[in-house]
């Protein structure tokens, strides 16, 4: 692991136990310019990894309650005319920020959820015909709770396809528990977090992570999972070349996240199922997990890029590590 990724994860972890993974991937998707998907219940420390990570990296933070009656110009702003001035005066929504936590996604209709696809790809807002830059580096991180689903809007495949990544936050261990409960005894370890970077080296680093080198074999194993996604029975729709290019992009920051020059097979091994499971649609099924649960799309998404997995052929070339 490079010195930058150390320094951010050993901050946020004076906030956060145990989720070292999830915050090297938050980083990772940060690095690419992509947006990441929250998916648990509610309590598993969504929103506090959020804020830890931009104070950590020095960034604007903003946070919006998604609900059934949040409107598009909630979050993009309005015109609105200034009296004083005798003119109309644009009022930034809070997604003129850097990160933005967008809480219960699910919970507004899909007319306010699709107001956030420009934000999300185009990195500008379009109001009254005029057009705004957003600043740089942006990233959504939106929340939502499997369990629940009443009074809730489903994200729609087009608009779950713009999300880099999608991850579990998965509840702590016995031991991390018992640490959560005495590192939040008396404070709240967020209140006096520090930065550790500054805008201008992320954005060195995000150059530095399009360098990565990776080779024509890994580039076919790459389009050979992704293809394998299109072919397979259990799967209507399979992932797109978006999906190829934020793949292949995810792989190269996570090596630079790492420490590495070049990508190797385990990058792209360790980020299918994030990356690739919430990108295709399953055949309509209700599977049963070995504790006798029923499984959920998602887990049945995952079940299926790992035997994607085994079945594709793996480059066997001396990478380095």
């Amino acid at each position: 692991m490079n010195s930058f990724s150390e320094k951010l994860i050993g901050n946020v972890n004076k906030v956060i136990v145990g989720k070292d993974k999830q915050i090297e991937l938050l980083l990772v998707s940060l690095l690419v310019g992509g947006h990441v998907l929250l998916e648990d219940v509610p309590g598993t420390g969504k929103t506090k990894t959020a804020k830890a990570l931009a104070q950590s990296l020095d960034l604007d933070f903003k946070r919006v309650q998604f609900t059934i009656d949040l409107l598009p110009s909630d979050l993009t702003g309005i015109n609105f005319f200034d009296r004083e001035a005798s003119r109309f005066v644009f009022r930034k929504g809070p997604v003129f920020t850097n990160i933005l936590l967008a809480d219960e996604i699910n919970r507004a209709t899909a007319r306010t959820q699709s107001s956030l696809l420009e934000c999300m790809e185009e990195k500008q807002v379009t109001v009254d015909g005029e057009t705004r830059k957003l600043d740089l580096p942006f990233l959504v991180i939106a929340t939502q709770n499997p369990v629940e689903s009443q009074g809730t809007f489903p994200l729609p495949e087009a608009q779950l396809d713009r999300f880099l990544m999608m991850l579990k936050m998965d509840y702590p261990t016995h031991d991390e528990s018992i640490s959560i409960l005495k590192r939040f005894a008396t404070e709240d370890p967020l209140d006096t977090l520090s930065p550790v970077t500054t805008k201008e080296e992320l954005e060195s680093m995000q150059q530095q992570a399009k360098q990565v080198y990776v080779s024509d074999l890994l580039y076919d194993y790459a389009t050979r999972i992704v293809e394998a996604t299109r072919e397979s029975s259990d799967v209507t729709v399979g992932a797109s070349p978006r999906a190829l290019l934020a793949y292949v992009s995810a792989a190269k920051a996570l090596a630079f996240v790492r420490g590495r020059e070049n990508c190797i097979p385990d990058d792209f091994k360790e980020l299918a199922v994030p990356v690739l499971a919430h990108r295709i649609s399953v055949r309509a099924q209700r599977a049963l997990s070995n504790e006798g649960r029923f499984l959920s799309k998602r887990d049945t998404a995952a079940d299926i890029i790992n035997r994607i997995l085994g079945s594709v052929t793996c480059p066997t070339e001396d990478f380095k590590n």
